[in-house]
């Protein structure tokens, strides 16, 4: 009871952050897939990122991976919980961060996860992680990549562009291949880098009317 008041509570200020502080819009979620588990990839350029998603799109049970490290702060952890957020080892093969996600995708909801790690990673020179590609080809389910631009600047504009569904099924024979999971994770990233170039495209034109 005490959960469900405050996750609507705090979806709601995330809500008016969303549309109040950055106006934030967002294109093509219709892209994601209805009745089947399904994951979504994006670029990862503050910790708002996932709550506003979420709180725009509440009928969307939406389950983020995010760094362990978090979870040392008590207050995290509790927004975490609310959530539906699990926490993930970036340093080794977290098998239980895998299983939480193999249940998230049984369970027909939608799994998110950043590949690239940390805020900003391709920036700082980070590698993209295997991880989204090689569940979606241990289950098959669909990879829907999405960009967000915007710096989350007070009432700056952001905007979340989401592509079409990317399947990876066919690749199953290749799923210890690390060299071909190495090229389907760069592709990826840089259909999610298109997204964002987009999106900043249009608050740029935006900002010129």
């Amino acid at each position: 009871m005490f959960k469900k008041f405050y996750t609507k509570v705090i979806k709601g200020i995330c809500f008016i952050i969303a549309k109040v502080i950055y106006k934030t819009e967002v294109e093509g979620i219709e892209k994601i897939p209805e009745g089947e588990g399904v994951i979504i990839c994006g670029n990862h350029v503050h910790g708002l990122d996932a709550p506003l998603l979420m709180a725009l799109y509440p009928k969307k049970t939406i389950c983020f991976m995010a760094k362990q490290e978090l979870f040392k702060n008590k207050f995290l952890k509790f927004l975490g919980g609310l959530y539906n957020v699990f926490p993930v080892n970036r340093d080794i093969n977290d098998t239980e961060a895998v299983r939480k996600a193999l249940k998230v995708l049984k369970e027909k909801k939608i799994l998110g996860i950043y590949p690239e790690g940390t805020r900003n990673g391709l920036a700082k020179g980070e590698k993209p992680k295997h991880g989204a590609v090689n569940i979606a080809i241990r289950t098959g389910a669909k990879i829907v990549p999405f960009g967000v631009a915007g710096d989350f600047k007070l009432f700056s504009k952001v905007k979340y562009t989401f592509g079409d569904p990317i399947v990876l099924s066919g690749y199953k024979k290749n799923a210890h291949d690390k060299e071909v999971v190495d090229i389907l994770t760069n592709e990826l990233m840089a259909k999610i880098v298109e997204l964002r170039d987009k999106g900043e495209k249009v608050n740029i034109a935006i900002d010129k009317k």
